[in-house]
């Protein structure tokens, strides 16, 4: 008879009911969004922070400090570097810019200092550095006369437009939407193996310990057992992760409405967001080119291929994940056997980082893209770069026989190990239990 659903039925409720699962799922959505507001929060109090920055320009620049609704420009006039240092420390200014009175501009930097009480913010000082540079750069042309506005004039912004052979354009944009993509997906499903794999073990051990397994296994096949609590198990985790979404989008929304702030602000100020895009040039061009890279993407390629190879990758690790919880009475004892299991899944990250992102249809990315314990991965990575479809099925087919016989010899495996006690194995002895 096969008990394969009364497994996974009795696997997903008892995993939905625990109430450290309820907890932690109604909990780190919580803890999540809090956090995230809190470093909101304190960057939108950070940015509304006003900075007055006093100034003795004994050089006599002129248009160069221009006051912005986060940084104030105190322009200081006919006093001494002491008096000014006093006047500042009285004042309670962030700090103060003194520029000397110097000819030779190819000693620029020994002329010019900023004194405060404590370290300075970086960007500050950048911001600075950006304003000081511009302006010595234009007198420095002056002063060997040449004409700036040709200059400015003349200047060439190229961005080399892409085409394949069969027409379709695209840009180096497509590049960075396709590598966010690819490294999304491939890091959800490492995350994923390593959160829920651990959760199947830990299963294993549990039931394995407290003894409930003798009653269990007397009527039920191994193989069927240990892929009913694979299954049973990935259902609860998608559970617990859509409920993750859906109640962290909520809350997201929620915090964004009550505080007044966006949870997604980004900690520059958004005035020096503008300054620093209306010195760029083809800004228009750059919003084009994202939203052509988002239409180029093969977003049903992408969607079919990493429900599949997420599926297959997960189910993958989770049979040894299972195999290792068989095997061991704890999780101290687990320590040796999971490094095998997080090797390929760490080479495959970086392979996909370092490698996908030079060359993926390079031999490196190729070879790893078909090997079965990096192939979920590394061919997710891939696939947004454009890989032929006859690659991805040889690559999941590939996925799905290996998971087919991981299961054959893990469940071997999870046969006599589940009903082994007091005993820390050995590699040679696993080996033994699979010839059994």
């Amino acid at each position: 008879m096969n008990h394969l659903p009364l497994i996974i039925k009795r696997e997903y409720l008892t995993k939905v009911k625990n109430k450290s699962f309820i907890i932690m799922t109604i909990l780190s959505p919580i803890i999540m969004i809090a956090l995230i507001a809190v470093v909101a929060y304190l960057s939108n109090l950070n940015n509304e922070k006003v900075r007055t920055i006093s100034v003795l320009d004994e050089y006599g620049l002129e248009g160069v400090f221009v006051s912005t609704e986060n940084t104030k420009y105190d322009v200081l006039d006919g006093v001494t570097l002491d008096i000014a240092k006093e006047l500042v420390g009285e004042t309670s200014n962030y700090g103060l810019l003194h520029i000397e009175n110097f000819t030779n501009l190819d000693s620029i930097s020994n002329h010019i200092k900023f004194y405060s009480e404590e370290s300075p913010s970086l960007s500050l000082i950048s911001d600075l550095e950006r304003k000081l540079e511009k302006e010595f750069t234009n007198l420095k042309m002056q002063e060997a006369e040449i004409d700036i506005s040709k200059i400015e004039a003349s200047k060439v912004y190229i961005n080399i437009g892409q085409e394949n052979f069969t027409g379709e354009e695209s840009s180096k944009i497509d590049s960075i939407i396709k590598l966010i993509f690819g490294c999304a997906a491939g890091y959800l499903l490492f995350m994923f193996i390593i959160i829920y794999g651990n959760m199947i073990m830990r299963s294993v051990i549990e039931e394995k310990t407290s003894r409930i397994i003798e009653v269990i296994i007397s009527s039920v096949k191994p193989v069927q057992l240990m892929l009913g609590k694979i299954i049973g198990t990935s259902l609860a985790g998608i559970t617990q992760f859509v409920i993750w979404v859906v109640f962290g989008g909520i809350l997201m929304t929620i915090v964004s409405l009550v505080l007044g702030i966006s949870l997604m602000d980004s900690s520059i100020p958004q005035q020096e967001l503008l300054e620093m895009a209306s010195e760029s040039q083809g800004v228009e061009f750059y919003f084009e080119s994202f939203k052509n890279a988002l239409s180029n993407m093969p977003l049903m390629n992408l969607i079919v291929a990493f429900i599949f190879f997420f599926i297959g990758g997960y189910l993958l690790y989770s049979s040894l994940y299972a195999a290792i919880g068989a095997a061991v009475d704890n999780e101290t004892d687990t320590q040796q056997f999971m490094l095998p299991i997080l090797m390929p899944l760490i080479l495959a990250v970086y392979i996909g980082i370092f490698t996908v992102i030079e060359d993926p249809h390079g031999t490196v990315s190729t070879v790893f893209s078909y090997i079965p314990l990096t192939s979920p991965v590394v061919m997710l990575m891939r696939i947004p770069f454009g890989v032929p479809i006859w690659q991805q099925l040889i690559s999941l087919l590939i996925l799905v026989g290996t998971f087919m016989f991981t299961v054959w010899f893990a469940a071997k495996i999870y046969r006599v190990g589940i009903l082994m006690y007091g005993k820390k194995p050995s590699y040679k002895e696993l080996i033994k239990w699979i010839k059994y």
